[in-house]
C-alpha cells in the first residue's frame, strides 16, 4: 500500500479537528507537521485540558499517523513563579501521599537532572514521586503502590497554578491489572476532591477507557471543570460529557 504524502496527512489532521464538534470549526494549532522520523508534531496553546486531549485523540485516528509528538499546552491565566515549589507543597500536604518520599529537580530546567528530597523519608516511604518542571510543563516519575495513586498524582499536578502540561511517567509497584472499575474509581475520587463543583451531583460511568459524565450542575463553567477533571486522569481515552444545567 502506497504511503500517504506528509502534506495530505497534515490536511487530514486539520480536517479531523474541524469535524470534531467539541473542538469547533475554527480550532487549529500553531504547528502541525510530519517530522523526519515519520512522527506527527502537534504544537500550540489551548484553553482547556479537554481541547488538548481531543486534539491528540483525533489526530491519532488519521490514517498514516503512527506516532505523535505532543507539544500542546494549556494556557495559564497569568504567569506563576515557583511552580516547582507549589507542586512539592501540594503533594506534601495531600493525605493520599502522606508517607511518600517527594523529590524535586533542583537543576532549574537544564539538561542535567538533580533531585533533592523535599518531604518524607526514603527509608520507610510508602512510595516516591520525583517532580520535574520547566516553564509549566511537569514531568512526574517515581514509584507508587497503586494505579489510583498514579492517577491522583497526575490530576493533582494539573490543579497547581501555572501548570501547562503534565507528563505522568510514574510506575506502579507491584503492577496492577487495569480495568474500567479502576478508572471509574479514580475519576470519582478526583471529582469528589474538586471544591469548585458540586461533585455529588455528577455520576460517572466507564466503558473500556471512555468516561461518561451525567447529572446536573449549576453552570457551564462547572460542567467544563468536571470534564477537565475526567480528562486529567491518566488512562482516560475519551470523555462524553452529558451533564445537564440546572434550570
Amino acid at each position: 500500500m502506497q504511503e500517504m504524502p506528509a502534506t495530505q496527512i497534515v490536511e487530514e489532521v486539520r480536517r479531523a479537528f474541524r469535524e470534531e464538534p467539541r473542538l469547533g470549526h475554527e480550532f487549529t494549532l500553531d504547528r502541525i507537521a510530519m517530522e523526519g522520523d515519520g512522527a506527527l508534531l502537534l504544537e500550540g496553546n489551548v484553553a482547556r485540558i479537554a481541547e488538548k486531549k481531543l486534539a491528540l485523540l483525533r489526530a491519532a485516528t488519521v490514517p498514516g499517523v503512527t506516532e505523535l509528538v505532543d507539544r500542546v499546552h494549556v494556557v495559564v491565566e497569568k504567569p506563576v513563579r515557583h511552580v516547582r515549589s507549589l507542586l512539592g507543597e501540594a503533594f506534601a500536604r495531600d493525605p493520599d501521599f502522606a508517607g511518600f518520599e517527594l523529590r524535586e529537580d533542583v537543576a532549574e530546567g537544564v539538561l542535567a537532572i538533580q533531585f533533592e528530597p523535599v518531604a518524607g523519608s526514603a527509608g520507610n516511604a510508602a512510595g516516591r514521586i520525583d517532580i520535574e518542571e520547566n516553564d509549566g510543563v511537569v514531568t512526574l516519575n517515581g514509584t507508587v503502590p497503586s494505579l489510583v495513586h498514579k492517577r491522583l498524582a497526575g490530576a493533582l499536578a494539573w490543579r497547581v497554578p501555572g501548570v501547562r502540561d503534565v507528563i505522568n511517567g510514574i510506575t506502579v509497584d507491584p503492577p496492577e491489572q487495569d480495568s474500567p472499575d479502576q478508572l471509574e474509581e479514580a475519576v470519582r475520587t478526583v471529582l469528589d476532591r474538586d471544591r469548585s463543583i458540586e461533585a455529588s451531583q455528577v455520576k460517572v460511568g466507564v466503558r473500556a477507557r471512555i468516561v461518561r459524565l451525567t447529572g446536573v450542575l449549576r453552570s457551564v463553567a462547572e460542567r467544563a471543570r468536571a470534564e477537565d477533571d475526567a480528562w486529567a486522569v491518566f488512562g482516560t481515552d475519551d470523555v462524553i460529557n452529558e451533564i445537564e444545567l440546572a434550570n
